[in-house]
């Protein structure tokens, strides 16, 4: 079993370590479609108005439903009910569900992931076959239509199986490619160049998308060839980092079978045992979760605020998407600039502060004023990346040699278990309120008690605690 300072080391040789740095890179560039254009651009009204379909076509057995009426005209998503496993519930939920639904299967799988790979010597195959599994479901969605929402929800599934697993097994690389010195500038470069490529690959798909009607291509067909060409880059630009990293992990016995398995159980036991000893890493996992849900209510809650509140079409909401992945390009690549000079915890409190004034400003935004609204989206992009990149550089420094798998599952899981809190504050503001604006506003205390949190972590005292060398700038 591996324990504090038994971990992988990077090689000794710069050009060695640049060339698995930049295969490394690659990997977010490649996944990001994933959610970039899968989840957050088409997943949400694909998946709700196949359901729907399939629920219009019961009329024909049923009679008029509160989801038809008798000419089969659909009405409002919420009262069209469709049916799974017994449950019915309302084609508008099926997405939330769903979501909801991969998240807890992600509590269980992730850390046995974890667990697995920091004892494997084979780290790469687990990567490649979490990753393939991921793109091939992202492509399979090409064959969801009609009346095979069903099929949507097992690919959606899988495919969150596939990135979560591959995402921290991708994380635990980061240790073994950067010095402790050059995590921070690796970490955001890898960032950036994830939003580069999401980007990249949804714009060639909106394009598509929007021109679809001059090419004679339906609707329904424009979106499966978009999740189809998703599972395609997913998998193609993986090839990249498989070629590039290199396994470094020492021997812990047999790597074969279900004596791995049984094994991954153990070391996932002994590491949530041994995690009591290091608080202050958990105390920076905490204050990580804090803020980075302040990030992602606002990144998801940012096209509603833009259509209900600011009244703006989806050719506007298209654009703003846009404008902050390409920004957030440009702000990954300079939080690592800063990083370098000031180090990561000054710099996180830094965008913590740009995070704090971009919300603000959205509050301010007037209705229909749509280069106000780019104008924010390019502060959000200036930050995005960056803060959750030296986040991730920060937290490697803190975790014991050879648990880094096993510590970016509790990372990502925390992640998506928090997750939820933040769009219920949004929510339930705009509802007493009646206004989005205040809405917005009311996601302010994330980042500031996220502030406060990570202000008071002593970085330096939780790297040495964890045994690691601590890195010049802090």
């Amino acid at each position: 079993m591996s324990t504090v300072g038994s971990g992988p080391t990077p090689a000794t040789d710069p050009r060695q370590r640049k060339r698995e740095q930049w295969g490394w890179y690659f990997y977010d560039w490649a996944n990001s479609t994933f959610y970039t254009s899968v989840i957050t651009v088409f997943g949400a009204l694909y998946m709700s108005s196949v359901a729907a379909q399939d629920a219009r076509e019961n009329v024909a057995r049923n009679g008029p439903t509160p989801c038809v009426d008798e000419r089969g005209v659909s009405n409002n998503l919420v009262n069209c009910d469709i049916s799974l496993l017994g449950l019915t519930f309302p084609a508008g939920s099926l997405w939330g569900y769903l979501l909801a639904a991969a998240t807890v299967i992600q509590v269980v799988i992730l850390p046995i992931t974890g667990a697995i790979a920091d004892r494997s010597q084979y780290k790469k195959r687990i990567l490649a076959s979490f990753a393939f599994l991921g793109a091939a479901a992202s492509a399979l969605l090409f064959f969801v239509s009609e009346d095979r929402w069903e099929l949507g929800v097992a690919l959606y599934m899988l495919g969150n199986i596939g990135y979560g697993a591959s995402i921290v097994t991708y994380y635990s690389f980061l240790p073994d490619i950067a010095t402790p010195d050059e995590r921070d500038e690796v970490s955001s470069r890898g960032w950036a160049f994830g939003y580069l490529g999401g980007g990249v690959a949804l714009a060639v798909q909106l394009a598509f998308y929007l021109s679809r009607d001059a090419l004679g291509v339906s609707e329904s067909m424009a979106v499966r060839i978009c999740y189809l060409s998703s599972g395609l880059w997913w998998a193609l630009f993986t090839l990249i980092p498989l070629r590039r990293l290199q396994e470094r992990q020492p021997p812990h016995g047999r790597e074969h079978g279900a004596s791995v398995v049984k094994a991954g159980f153990v070391e996932l036991r002994e590491t949530l045992r041994q995690a009591r000893a290091f608080p202050l890493t958990l105390a920076f996992l905490g204050a990580y979760l804090v803020f980075t849900d302040g990030i992602s209510t606002v990144v998801s809650v940012s096209a509603q605020y833009g259509s209900e509140e600011l009244k703006f079409g989806n050719e506007v909401l298209i654009a703003t998407i846009l404008v902050i992945q390409f920004v957030a390009y440009v702000g990954g690549v300079l939080h690592g600039l800063v990083a370098r000079r000031w180090g990561a915890k000054k710099t996180i409190l830094g965008s913590l502060v740009v995070w704090m004034v971009v919300v603000s400003s959205a509050y301010f935004i007037e209705v229909g004023q749509q280069f106000q609204f780019y104008a924010v989206a390019a502060g959000i992009g200036l930050v995005l990346g960056g803060t959750n990149a030296l986040s991730r550089s920060l937290f490697s420094q803190m975790i014991p040699a050879g648990k880094e798998a096993q510590y970016y599952s509790l990372y990502e899981i925390g992640e998506r278990g928090t997750s939820w809190l933040g769009p219920l504050v949004f929510a339930a503001v705009g509802q007493a309120t009646g206004s989005f604006r205040y809405a917005i506003l009311a996601l302010l205390v994330f980042f500031v008690v996220g502030f406060v949190l990570v202000a008071l972590v002593p970085v330096r005292r939780a790297i040495a605690a964890a045994g690691n060398p601590e890195p010049s700038v802090l």
